[in-house]
């Protein structure tokens, strides 16, 4: 309860900077470079290897249960965000979808409900304030978590400790192994993504910056999002629940072109 307490009245004392905007999304450009070449330089030593290890290891359908599972943990914070947005049906649906897998699907490791045709929506709590009209803030790179900004730098905070079933698991070893298989897992779903990344733009970093904003921006407002290529910009740290379509234009002239984010 004391932490709880905490997160909120940290969470309310940001708050009046993360709505505040301006014309400049990248105020903190010079540092967030810094980050941005911190997190390539780990993921280039240990992260990456460690994740292609882990895929010529793991049969293919292992992996694909793995995803499956750890999607379908990040299922319940997307319920729980239904519900925070008063979209009821939509609660509803992500439900059911998490009770189907949960139980049929065995703790989720079989995605019976895309099987059977179902849809995966997210939402999160960065999502949340959106909704309710708090604007993105500067861009915030995150050392090892990637692209993310002022206001959904919170969200993350909040759906972590607050409504992220993981975090409820006792044993601190316990859930730290568990978080650490989410890693590899996350890194071995994009392990094709760093070559495209690298090569799709003379700045990487602007690239992936105006591409992580337009997504955002597109997921807050419930557009569709299906024709952003996650390949092209995966490498990014944000998350491939796309369904529909939007149209990515980003501040480099050599790559300013449609691009799609793939399941």
């Amino acid at each position: 309860m004391k932490k709880l307490i905490k997160y909120i009245l940290i969470l309310a004392f940001l708050t009046p900077a993360i709505a505040f905007t301006t014309e400049d999304n990248d105020p903190l450009e010079g540092l967030n470079r810094a980050v941005y070449d911190f997190n390539e330089a780990v993921d280039g030593a240990v992260i990456k290897p460690v994740a292609k290890g882990y895929k010529a290891v793991m049969p293919n359908f292992a992996v694909k249960g793995v995803n499956n599972f750890y999607n379908n943990i990040r299922d319940v914070i997307t319920v729980i965000n239904d519900v925070l947005q008063l979209k009821i049906d939509h609660a509803v649906h992500d439900s059911g979808r998490v009770l189907l897998n949960s139980t049929v699907g065995i703790l989720g490791f079989i995605d019976v409900h895309t099987i059977n045709g179902g849809e995966r929506r997210k939402e999160d709590f960065g999502q949340t304030l959106g909704h309710y009209g708090i604007g993105h803030g500067a861009y915030l790179v995150l050392p090892f978590l990637g692209p993310s900004s002022l206001r959904d730098g919170a969200g993350l905070a909040t759906d972590t400790i607050l409504f992220d079933p993981i975090s409820y698991v006792d044993d601190v070893r316990t859930r730290n192994q568990i978080r650490i298989v989410q890693i590899i897992d996350k890194r071995a779903e994009l392990i094709n993504a760093s070559d495209i990344l690298g090569s799709a733009s003379l700045d990487p970093y602007a690239f992936q910056r105006d591409a992580y904003l337009q997504y955002r921006e597109a997921l807050v407002n419930d557009k569709s999002t299906s024709e952003i290529d996650y390949e092209d910009t995966a490498d990014s740290g944000f998350e491939p629940y796309i369904d529909e379509q939007v149209s990515i234009e980003t501040s480099d002239k050599d790559y300013n072109e449609k691009v799609s984010f793939v399941d």
